[in-house]
């Protein structure tokens, strides 16, 4: 069945069906009239009707739909509110859950871990998005407070734990987990191993763990694992069923930052261990106002070939204001219009639009590579740009030494928004070199920029003057 089909009868019979059909009939019952939504309403014989609030299947997002494969473990990340206990609670039920009320399920004993036990209760078991209102009143579990156990009719049983108390997981064994928010646990790592030792029951014991993302090894680690697949939303994809004043007022304050990153976006936030930049300083460093800039540039740092293989152009725009002694001069990141360099003719066409764009005074780019060519290919789409070349001589992380110093003395600043990838890659920069695979392209472009504008006539400022002994 297509999404544009109208199904041959709108009776109880059309919900007896397989999950794709099913999201298609009810993409179709969506995308019509009024009349015709309460003609298919009307069709359905009682038990049909019962049964439409609680086949999730219809209704969820696809992030919320366990993915296909052979996995041991799924993890959710999302931002706040994109629906991830939701997806948990209704995963839950499609593993105890039988044909009927009491007939048997894939699952019989399930872990429930939350960062502690009154917030699993209250989340898990209680909540708004819990199992208990996700579940149809002929299939709803009895929760048994002195065993903090939710059982159901078909004998199954799923027990709370907290996150925080990994000795309690040594000894119960499951067939399912439904780990909760586990990047915000005190004692990730042991937990999740004691919860490993005992997910031990049936052919195949599955997990899944639904949590904001933070960077903590254990889930990153767990990410880099075969057995385990991934789904991602971000706060405004549940947007249909969140208050609008609520998302609103979240994407005023948060948006452009690295907690909107994580919070919202759902973005994993990798920041490498001794990096010369960290995201707290960086989201220190956010400017307000912008000022008027004495000069601006755009700093490019080409690729060494040009196809669809490789590497991104970073292309970065910085300006600055240098009135006055070198210590007061201050930098801004204004743009990062890196591109897919494709072709040279790509990279080139996106630099100089880049200096219209924000009027500035010269193109600077790294010629280790291109030599001559770098300065040819900008010049045959515009003959007058001006331009600069400039060759490194020592490594990507010393030339970055001295600019991340300026950050730490609060010069150089990020305007709000657009610079996340630049930002992930700064992170990854530590006096060892770029802890990432491939090449920090836009870092580099930054780095040339910021050496152009504030290191090199900071240099001839400040050299000493010779004085002539007579």
């Amino acid at each position: 069945m297509t999404t544009n089909a109208k199904p041959e009868s709108l009776g109880a019979e059309n919900l007896i069906l397989t999950q794709p059909d099913l999201r298609s009939l009810m993409a179709w019952v969506a995308s019509e009239p009024r009349e015709v939504q309460g003609q298919f309403l009307n069709d359905l014989d009682e038990g049909a009707l019962l049964a439409l609030p609680f086949l999730f299947e219809a209704w969820a997002l696809d992030h919320q739909l366990p993915p296909e494969g052979d996995w041991r473990t799924w993890v959710i990340l999302g931002g706040r509110g994109a629906g991830k206990t939701r997806a948990g609670s209704e995963w839950v039920r499609a593993m105890v859950e039988g044909s009927r009320a009491c007939d048997p399920g894939w699952a019989k004993r399930v872990a429930l871990v939350g960062e502690t036990y009154d917030q699993a209760r209250e989340v898990m078991v209680f909540g708004d998005s819990g199992i208990l209102a996700c579940s149809p009143p002929d299939r709803r579990p009895k929760w048994v407070a002195t065993r903090r156990t939710l059982v159901w009719p078909n004998g199954a049983e799923a027990t709370v734990f907290s996150g925080n108390d990994p000795e309690a997981l040594r000894g119960p064994q499951f067939d399912a987990a439904w780990i909760d928010e586990l990047a915000k646990w005190k004692k990730p790592q042991e937990a999740w191993d004691m919860l490993q030792f005992g997910l031990r029951l049936g052919d195949d014991p599955r997990a899944v763990v639904t949590t904001t993302p933070r960077n903590i090894a254990i889930l990153k680690t767990l990410l880099q694992r075969s057995s385990t697949v991934s789904t991602h939303a971000t706060t405004e994809a549940n947007a249909a069923n969140l208050a609008a004043s609520f998302l609103e007022e979240v994407k005023t304050r948060y948006a452009g930052t690295r907690l909107g990153r994580q919070e919202l976006d759902g973005v994993l936030i990798d920041e490498e261990e001794g990096a010369l930049w960290s995201l707290a300083r960086l989201e220190e460093m956010r400017a307000g106002d912008l000022p008027e800039f004495d000069r601006i540039v755009v700093a490019v740092d080409p690729p060494v070939t040009g196809h669809a293989g490789s590497d991104e152009c970073g292309i970065v725009v910085v300006g600055a204001v240098t009135q006055g002694a070198p210590q007061n001069w201050r930098a801004y990141v204004l743009e990062d219009a890196t591109v897919s360099a494709s072709s040279p003719t790509v990279w080139a066409k996106a630099a100089i639009d880049a200096l219209a764009r924000w009027e500035g005074d010269k193109i600077v780019a790294e010629v280790n590579q291109g030599g001559d060519l770098v300065e040819t290919v900008l010049r045959q789409i515009d003959p007058m740009v001006p331009y600069k070349s400039v060759r490194a001589t020592r490594g990507k992380a010393a030339r970055a030494e001295p600019v991340a110093a300026l950050y730490d003395q609060g010069r150089v600043r990020h305007v709000w928004g657009g610079l996340d990838a630049l930002e992930d890659q700064m992170i990854k920069m530590t006096a060892q070199g770029f802890q990432a695979p491939g090449s920090p392209d836009r870092l580099d472009a930054l780095v040339w920029a910021v050496h152009e504008l504030m290191i090199v006539p900071a240099a001839g400022h400040l050299r000493p003057r010779i004085r002539t002994l007579g």
